[in-house]
């Protein structure tokens, strides 16, 4: 296969598109290469009982000689399909940059929905900082971050404080790939089956807790994204500023809902510097000096 062919079956594969020899983001992953300079810290290591309770972290290739910022990052799926055993790439791709990143799986629809997910999250983080002193991560620098419906879960358990409690001032930063944050009304088969049963859809809505004391915020988006609009992080930052909460966006040309995803891996990292500005942001968020970069 040429190098044109193979680049583009493998954002099919991450598309989910049915191509001969993809099979989704799955072979995504087996075929990417991966970061130097990181290495596979724990693989399922349990923080909940279940199936999908499990997480894997990465890390530094070398020993830090300090603990490191952590990354907690949430894949996508429509809140109804994805694993974290499909997410290495991109847990090597923050790793190589001088993080301990967790990537926990949660349950998902139809086993539950709002806020089953977000449940499974906040159990994730707590479980982070009880074990991140054991991989040479720091528990009390906590970024999260995620894509799509995994932003969603970053953002609502930054901003809402009944999710994680006291263990949110752990959390300094928060940073969201092609996030849904304000999309009221719920006009879609997914959104629906996820939401319609919540009591008061307003509490479903990110941009409906933003306020003082949120931790600073990096809202990345995809011009050519149809599928979650980049009108949401438009909003979300919006209401983060106005209440006062230092926030960045970013709105990159030329990739979609997708795109933006591929661009954190080696083969597709020129079409979007994703990994450099979660990376700057996550450094500074966390008090952090950022490991020197050449991924822009």
């Amino acid at each position: 296969m040429s190098f044109p062919s193979m680049r583009a079956c493998l954002l099919a594969c991450l598309a989910c598109v049915p191509l001969a020899g993809c099979s989704g983001i799955g072979a995504f992953d087996a075929l990417v290469a991966k970061d130097d300079g990181a290495a596979v810290a724990a693989r399922n290591a349990h923080y909940m009982p279940g199936p999908r309770g499990g997480i894997d972290l990465y890390r530094p290739a070398v020993a830090p000689a300090a603990p490191l910022p952590v990354i907690v990052f949430f894949y996508g799926g429509s809140w109804n399909s994805g694993s974290k055993a499909d997410y290495s790439f991109a847990g090597h791709a923050l790793a190589a940059q001088g993080f301990l990143v967790a990537i926990p799986d949660y349950r998902l629809v139809p086993e539950v929905r709002f806020p089953g997910f977000l449940e499974d999250g906040a159990a994730a983080v707590r479980w982070v900082r009880t074990n991140a002193p054991r991989y040479g991560g720091d528990p009390d620098r906590i970024v999260l971050a995620g894509h799509s419906a995994g932003a969603y879960n970053a953002t609502m358990l930054s901003v809402d404080p009944q999710w994680l409690g006291p263990d949110r001032a752990a959390v300094k930063g928060f940073a969201g790939i092609a996030g849904p944050y304000d999309f009221l009304p719920l006009d879609t088969r997914v959104t629906k089956e996820t939401f319609g049963q919540a009591p008061d859809l307003e509490a479903t809505q990110p941009v409906r807790f933003a306020s003082a004391d949120d931790p600073p915020a990096l809202l990345m988006a995809a011009q050519k994204d149809d599928l979650v609009f980049a009108s949401n992080s438009v909003a979300m930052a919006m209401a983060l500023s106005q209440a006062g909460v230092a926030v960045e966006t970013r709105v990159y040309p030329g990739v979609g809902h997708v795109g933006i995803m591929a661009a954190m891996s080696t083969l597709f990292r020129g079409r979007a510097p994703v990994v450099a500005d979660l990376a700057d942001f996550a450094h500074k968020a966390a008090g952090a000096k950022p490991k020197s970069s050449s991924m822009r």
